[in-house]
């Protein structure tokens, strides 16, 4: 088996994406522990690689393929002699090719014609499975152990710590005291369930003692936040939407006793650094992408349509495949969880 000195890895986006291939970068940090070891990754998801152990320089791009182009003369110049590329579209396998990398790996069924660009090709099983699962296919080809439990080595540092409790602490959540994070926003339409769910859930748990919530998420998410918290009717919730960087959420999730949330890149995260999760699932797969772990609770609503993978719902009745989720089951799966959490 080769060894590399010198490896490329291709993963810029999503967020949720993003911490599906954390794993095979740690396996094959091991194999390779000399290596040097470059992510290319879109700006505004550096912030969170730079919370990555095992990563030697975090290469951050600009805004489309004009950003990816003025980079190829400085990847060319570092003589990378292994390209991972883990994005399988035409642009991530052509800047492969284009930074000069000797060999470029990929999946077999890569989208666009990227595995064209590929000299290794890594064919991928026709059952469903989990992103992180498959993305180890790739440091299983290479040579790499695949571990018994794949790991997720984020590193959150006390600085980390200390401004989410502030941030925290301003809004008006307790040092030390347990609290409930809810994300409330997704990229599709298609995966919200609805916000008077949410707010029906707030109120319930209120009643119940339990809490405080506090609403997470980024900028575009405040409008979200906002208009749930009109909706809330006997519970004040906390939010702090937009008041936390994106390399702040490791260590804010870490301080959670539990999400709760929609199918989003929040969800990922929170499972990488060992919260329980309850996730709510429509049109996508748990299977695929669902978070990765045993102590999390996934909700689902069946349907034959169901998953359909599609941002816009054609069903009879408007995403049913959510709203079908009742909140009573969503309080009960966050007892459960906080019961987990509370033993862990």
């Amino acid at each position: 088996m080769a060894h590399y000195r010198r490896i490329l890895f291709i993963k810029p986006s999503s967020l949720g994406d993003i911490v599906h291939a954390l794993p095979t970068l740690a396996a094959l940090r091991q194999h390779y522990p000399q290596a040097h070891i470059a992510w290319l990754v879109k700006r505004q998801w550096a912030g969170l690689l730079e919370r990555v152990e095992g990563i030697d320089r975090v290469w951050a791009v600009g805004p489309g393929m004009a950003g990816w182009l003025s980079e190829l003369p400085r990847l060319r110049a570092e003589r990378f002699d292994l390209a991972v590329d883990l994005q399988g579209l035409f642009r991530s396998a052509l800047m492969a090719r284009l930074a000069g990398c000797p060999v470029r790996i990929g999946f077999a069924n890569g989208r666009e014609g990227s595995p064209f660009f590929y000299s290794l090709r890594v064919g991928v099983p026709a059952q469903e499975m989990h992103a992180v699962d498959r993305y180890l296919l790739v440091s299983d080809a290479l040579g790499a152990a695949r571990p018994a439990t794949p790991q997720f080595r984020f590193t959150v540092s006390p600085a980390d710590r200390e401004r989410v409790s502030d941030v925290l602490g301003r809004a008006g959540v307790r040092a030390g005291s347990p609290w409930i994070a809810v994300h409330v926003s997704a990229r599709w339409p298609t995966k919200r369930w609805p916000l008077e769910s949410f707010a029906a859930v707030a109120d319930r748990l209120h009643e119940e003692g339990a809490g405080p919530l506090v609403l997470i998420g980024g900028p575009d998410d405040r409008a979200d936040a906002q208009t749930m918290q009109a909706l809330v009717k006997t519970s004040s919730i906390i939010d702090v939407t937009g008041l936390t960087q994106l390399g702040l959420l490791p260590a804010l999730l870490q301080a959670a006793s539990v999400l709760v949330t929609n199918d989003s890149g929040p969800l990922h995260v929170a499972a990488a650094v060992g919260t329980p999760v309850v996730a709510l699932f429509g049109p996508t797969s748990p299977v695929r992408t669902g978070p990765y772990g045993t102590q999390h609770r996934v909700l689902t609503h069946p349907l034959p349509c169901s998953p359909c993978f599609s941002r816009r719902c054609t069903h009879a009745i408007d995403r049913e495949c959510l709203t079908g989720i009742v909140p009573e089951q969503v309080v009960e799966a966050i007892r459960s969880r906080l019961a987990v959490r509370a033993q862990a």
